[in-house]
């Protein structure tokens, strides 16, 4: 039997309904990543960028490599020829957009930084043109359509505050494109290997990357129960757990429903801000939400 291509590889196993394990993890990957953005706010105001993003990827690997220890098909070793890729996507899927973030949040607020981060699967959709050699189409391509609405809405009124954010939204944007590049290389060597052996290497190469980052300016960090409670909740479930059930649901069901998960990212973030913070949620926001919403539900649906 010949193996298969590098295209055919990175379709999905899983091209009908969603199963209930794919509902799970998608609600669970949306609530965790969505509440991460307030966590770095919180972190930020005792730690620099540089040590949040470090401290979040170390903690993220070690969890995962303490995981890898529990069963022996978690202690598989990628194959030389895959490693390219894998080194790639220690870079785009953590390096880069874990780096971005904390800079990001320097400049705009962490309920703006979640609606941004709902673009994701616009860029999945776009660069999976080049993987599989189509275009979204269906309700697919109407459920990005209509999530993108549903950002555009919930974006404008934090937008037409200012545009001293521009800095801020441009650094979640180019973060946002990585993450999409990333769901497009992940679903061969995720099937190949398993979530948990793919994302433990990833994360362990991605500590060595971000370490110049974190260690600069050490000396300037203020060591708050609130700052160090918030980086080590990012980095073992928002990082190490959640890139584990991410993995597996971009394997399960392909990279452009599984980026279906940005689009409910922004919902839990507005209402985390508006409890959590006291933020004020204009009329726009909510209707948004209710498009981003139906966005996810469609792009869910069947391929064909």
């Amino acid at each position: 039997m010949t193996a298969p291509s590098k295209r055919a590889r990175t379709q999905a196993s899983n091209v009908g309904q969603f199963a209930p394990q794919d509902w799970g993890l998608l609600a669970a990957i949306s609530s965790i990543w969505g509440s991460s953005f307030l966590l770095i706010a919180f972190a930020l105001d005792g730690l620099t960028p540089g040590m949040i993003t470090l401290g979040r990827v170390g903690l993220g690997a070690l969890t995962l490599a303490i995981l890898r220890t529990t069963k022996p098909e978690f202690r598989q070793s990628i194959d030389r020829s895959d490693w390219f890729r894998l080194v790639t996507l220690s870079i785009v899927w953590v390096a880069l957009p874990f780096t971005l973030f904390p800079l990001a949040q320097e400049h705009i607020n962490s309920a703006l930084t979640g609606l941004v981060n709902g673009s994701v699967p616009i860029w999945a959709g776009v660069i999976s043109v080049f993987f599989v050699g189509r275009l979204p189409r269906g309700a697919q391509l109407a459920g990005i359509a209509i999530g993108f609405l549903g950002i555009v809405c919930i974006s404008l009124p934090a937008l037409s505050e200012g545009s001293s954010e521009a800095q801020g939204v441009l650094m979640v944007l180019g973060a946002t494109l990585c993450y999409g590049l990333a769901m497009n290389l992940a679903p061969p060597l995720q099937q190949k290997y398993g979530a948990v052996t793919l994302m433990s290497n990833v994360l362990a190469l991605a500590t060595l990357w971000v370490l110049p980052f974190g260690l600069k300016d050490f000396g300037q960090n203020v060591w708050s129960a609130q700052s160090v409670v918030s980086v080590t909740i990012l980095g073992v479930l928002g990082t190490g757990l959640a890139y584990w059930a991410m993995a597996t649901l971009v394997g399960r069901v392909g990279p452009i429903r599984a980026s279906m998960t940005t689009y409910l990212i922004p919902v839990v973030s507005l209402i985390l801000g508006a409890i959590v913070r006291g933020d004020r949620v204009a009329v726009m926001a909510v209707v948004g939400a209710g498009f981003v919403i139906a966005g996810a539900l469609l792009g869910a649906r069947r391929e064909h």
